[in-house]
């Protein structure tokens, strides 16, 4: 008998019994990926939308939580439809619309900044909120801004993309913005922004009584050498910048104005309420002294605008800054 034939027939046994270990080994893991899948699943409660209405209204009479837990569960990015993760109460759901509510009230991803709110998110773009005091991009070694905000929460999150800044809001304006999550987006959202952001304003605190209603400044905006934007009522080789205004509240000392712009120069709003001899109050660029909150009186309130991808309308908004609005009790 050769050693050849002594050894064939153990030879079979063995690569059957490990062709049938790396089965079982690979079904093991398949059964643990789909274990890890229902737990995180069961985190949530899972409820279909049967009619369109707004997303708070909708869980208002789906949950059997309070009011103020909802809104804590929207504020904790604890909601999510069609996988998507919705902080905005007046979200517009659609019917088959599938709706996901944290069972622990945060998602699990969790985000906490000083200076920086999430307010919507998803794998194309972020929309955040920003205090005043933090740049939006960096401007030197160390400084601190939202961007770098971003990237340390998508790195913490496992998310494989960086904060693309398509649009800036001075250091220490407060509100909304939009940051791309990927060079394509990045570039729509550059090159079609005008076409793509269809309502943007801001609210302000100015100095002085506004003596009218409502109106419209357009003049053409230029920096001298000392990058102080100055406008002309002339075209002097600068932008063209078109600012429509609405008073919103008046006293002898203060203004409470709503700021729609047409078109997004620098230091637009600033430069215009300067014009008006009715400066942003805490401006110390154009101001004129009158600083009742030791801060720029400033704030991005609403963001309308096409999503560069999907194609939806994209709304979001913010509370006047209570601080502003207590000048005016």
């Amino acid at each position: 008998m050769s050693v050849s034939r002594y050894f064939r027939p153990i030879l079979r046994y063995l690569y059957a019994g490990l062709t049938l270990f790396s089965f079982l080994c690979s079904n093991f893991a398949a059964n643990m990926r789909f274990i890890s899948e229902n737990q995180r699943e069961g985190l949530y409660d899972h409820y279909v939308v049967e009619a369109p209405q707004g997303l708070l209204e909708f869980l208002l009479a789906h949950v059997s939580q309070s009011r103020t837990k909802i809104k804590a569960t929207l504020q904790g990015r604890g909601i999510k439809v069609d996988g998507k993760t919705v902080t905005q109460f007046d979200y517009q759901l659609q019917r088959g619309m599938k709706v996901a509510v944290s069972k622990t009230k945060r998602n699990q991803q969790g985000f906490k900044s000083r200076y920086v709110k999430i307010v919507y998110e998803d794998r194309w773009l972020i929309v955040i909120e920003k205090n005043a005091g933090i740049l939006s991009m960096a401007a030197g070694h160390g400084s601190l801004n939202v961007k770098s905000v971003l990237d340390d929460y998508f790195k913490k999150s496992r998310q494989k993309c960086t904060a693309h800044v398509v649009h800036r809001l001075d250091r220490d304006t407060s509100g909304l913005m939009v940051y791309a999550k990927d060079m394509e987006t990045e570039q729509i959202l550059e090159h079609h922004w005008h076409e793509i952001v269809y309502d943007r304003r801001y609210v302000a605190v100015v100095s002085g009584e506004m003596e009218q209603d409502e109106g419209t400044i357009s003049n053409w905006l230029k920096d001298n050498k000392a990058y102080v934007t100055y406008s002309s009522p002339v075209d002097n080789g600068g932008k063209l910048a078109i600012t429509h205004f609405h008073v919103l509240d008046r006293r002898v000392e203060y203004s409470l104005v709503e700021f729609k712009l047409e078109t997004g120069r620098k230091n637009q709003i600033r430069v215009h309420s300067a014009d008006m001899s009715h400066p942003v109050c805490g401006d110390p660029k154009y101001g004129d002294g009158n600083d009742p909150l030791h801060r720029l009186c400033l704030h991005a309130w609403l963001l309308c605008f096409t999503h560069p991808i999907t194609g939806e309308q994209m709304e979001f908004e913010t509370p006047i800054p209570t601080a502003f609005r207590q000048l005016f009790k």
